[in-house]
């Protein structure tokens, strides 16, 4: 197999509406099945996650607020990777009139149109701390902290390199990973400017998409797929 892990965000990609079709489910079990790893990438905070879906068993790793925290479904080890947001940044975007917000263990996040708001504050209280969308979440996060920076550490614990990893998204904030990926894939509701940046688009959406995906690897770990993926890397890199 080349294809060893599959990487998949999960607002948008795989779940529709935070809500992940039983189909989708099955899908990744079968993948489970012929002994390949499952790891979900997501900008939610892990309460949150675990509030609205019980069935994170399919996941060996999950790497949630944007990539700075990860947590191993199978025994409970969770380990954040980025320091804790100032209690003064906090009160200032409120004070400001930010919200609502929300508070994790590393990320702060809030709606658009705030950001201009969030960026005054990190620029007045001198924070070494930076904005990453997805769609209209504004995610505030330590700065270099991302998806494909929560993998690093995923990988190394998993002792597997970004060459074994096929990953789908379908929002900016999944690109920091996707670029890392042997294979990268948005699912067909993605934002037009990840599309131009991933090595092929599913036709179906969201949770379809990944099924879509999943059937692929299995049939032939994307063989199908490797003309056009070699030949779209060759158009990127000449460009």
């Amino acid at each position: 197999m080349d294809v060893l892990i599959l990487a998949t965000d999960y607002d948008g990609t795989l779940a529709d509406d935070g809500v992940v079709s039983s189909s989708a489910i099955q899908a990744v079990e079968e993948l489970k099945r012929s002994g390949r790893s499952v790891v979900l990438v997501t900008g939610r905070e892990l309460p949150q996650l675990l509030e609205i879906f019980d069935r994170t068993d399919l996941f060996d790793w999950i790497v949630a607020e944007n990539g700075s925290l990860i947590y191993r479904p199978a025994d409970g080890e969770k380990r954040v990777l980025a320091e804790a947001p100032p209690e003064e940044f906090v009160k200032e975007l409120k004070r400001r009139g930010v919200g609502p917000i929300s508070i994790g263990d590393a990320i702060v996040a809030t709606w658009r149109p705030y950001e201009d708001i969030v960026m005054e504050v990190i620029r007045d209280l001198g924070l070494d701390r930076e904005i990453v969308f997805n769609k209209d979440a504004v995610m505030i996060l330590p700065s270099g902290v991302n998806k494909a920076t929560g993998m690093d550490v995923v990988l190394e614990e998993m002792g597997q390199s970004w060459n074994s990893v096929v990953g789908v998204g379908d929002a900016e904030n999944d690109l920091a990973f996707l670029s890392r990926c042997q294979h990268s894939v948005a699912v067909a509701n993605a934002l037009d400017s990840l599309k131009r940046e991933v090595d092929f688009t599913t036709a179906g959406s969201r949770g379809q998409g990944v099924i879509e995906l999943i059937e692929e690897i299995l049939q032939d770990d994307l063989g199908s797929r490797s003309s056009h993926i070699v030949e779209r890397f060759g158009r990127r890199f000449s460009s």
